[in-house]
């Protein structure tokens, strides 16, 4: 059996921790106001987890390889969305606001984690079968669609599931953007602007461990 890894470990202590907080905030309020973050817990879950068979799945035909990455990338906007549940943020009588703060972080921290530690894992399986070059220019589209998702879903209200349920609406209003994109200047900017900050995030976590390995061997 293969053994848990560490990180797996700490993801299951910080699902424990927001479970605590959710749990006592419906105690101290009688408010079941962010119950919903453990269901976008799950969803941001779901593209970890399926990240996590890229390297079993090499050694399989091309078309299971194909289905689990698409299945990934249709879910990863899930794991970047949960950091918009910021905006459910404001002041109630009944909770102090500092509390709602410190559980939607939390929330939306571990769920760019595992967005991020999904795109690595995708971003070393797409190095096995692309160039340097290319591979790049898939991370960088990856974050873009993935920011695209976010856009939909938190102001289009669509879901990963629709692809399924009603994919003929979800066509027409992803296809009226596309080619009317003056018109929807604020879909494009909105979503260039979370493909920045999204950016910025996973290459600055990217060379976290370089520059720790830096600080231990100048020993401070």
């Amino acid at each position: 059996m293969k053994p848990v890894s560490s990180f797996n470990k700490l993801l299951t202590v910080f699902f424990i921790f927001i479970a605590l907080l959710i749990s006592f905030r419906i105690f101290y309020s009688g408010s079941g106001r962010f119950v919903f973050l453990f269901w976008n817990i799950f969803l941001a879950w779901i593209p970890y987890i399926l990240s996590c068979y890229f390297e079993f799945y090499r050694k399989k035909e091309k078309w299971k390889q194909l289905v689990l990455f698409a299945s990934w990338l249709l879910f990863f906007p899930n794991a970047l969305y949960i950091v918009t549940d910021l905006v459910h943020l404001q002041d109630e009588n009944n909770m102090p606001w500092w509390f709602d703060a410190v559980l939607v972080f939390a929330s939306s921290f571990i769920g760019i984690v595992m967005a991020f530690i999904s795109l690595r894992k995708a971003e070393l399986y797409l190095k096995t079968l692309f160039g340097k070059g290319l591979v790049a220019a898939s991370v960088a589209g990856i974050l873009f669609l993935g920011s695209f998702g976010v856009y939909l879903g938190r102001f289009q209200r669509w879901n990963s599931w629709d692809v399924v349920n009603d994919p003929l609406a979800l066509s027409v209003d992803i296809i009226s953007k596309i080619i009317n994109p003056v018109e929807n200047y604020k879909v494009w900017a909105i979503t260039v602007l979370f493909t920045a900050i999204y950016s910025l995030i996973y290459f600055f976590i990217k060379i976290l461990p370089q520059a720790f390995s830096e600080i231990k061997n100048t020993g401070q």
